[in-house]
């Protein structure tokens, strides 16, 4: 808290709003990924409905990482692997989305109007998604040398 006028700093602020960006959307994304640890499941697939409810959930994760890390370079010019790295959230987000709504998309192996349901390959590429977001975080994370003394 800045003392002077009792209210948080402006990076504070973001990384407070992304960090509950965050923790909602792992909520969100647990909702579609497990409905039965809120009392909620239903069926004994994953439908389209938890498919599009956790791939919600994933982009609010996104959005909330961002803003958090993007507030600990705190003014600071960003760099090109941090540059690199938001384009590799956004990719892995679009791949996770791909993956997931493909039997949507029309090239998945369960095309509507039949059950549309999340198969092993939709698994594996949303997987691979997010290992695409994680890569990308870690490339943003602000890595500064100590300064020197001298």
């Amino acid at each position: 808290m800045n003392r002077a006028s009792g209210r948080f700093s402006d990076g504070k602020l973001r990384q407070r709003i992304g960090i509950a960006f965050t923790v909602g959307g792992f909520l969100i994304f647990l909702l579609g990924a497990e409905p039965d640890l809120f009392g909620l499941d239903r069926s004994p697939v994953t439908g389209l409905v938890q498919i599009f409810v956790f791939l919600i959930g994933l982009a609010s994760m996104c959005i909330g990482g961002y803003l958090s890390i993007a507030s600990l370079w705190n003014g600071y010019p960003k760099s090109i692997a941090a540059d690199i790295g938001l384009r590799l959230v956004s990719t892995g987000y679009v791949i996770a989305v791909g993956s997931g709504m493909a039997d949507v998309f029309g090239f998945g192996s369960h095309h509507i109007p039949h059950l549309a349901i999340f198969g092993p390959w939709q698994e594996i590429g949303v997987l691979i998604g997010e290992i695409v977001i994680a890569v990308g975080f870690a490339l943003m994370i602000p890595y500064r040398l100590p300064h020197s003394s001298n």
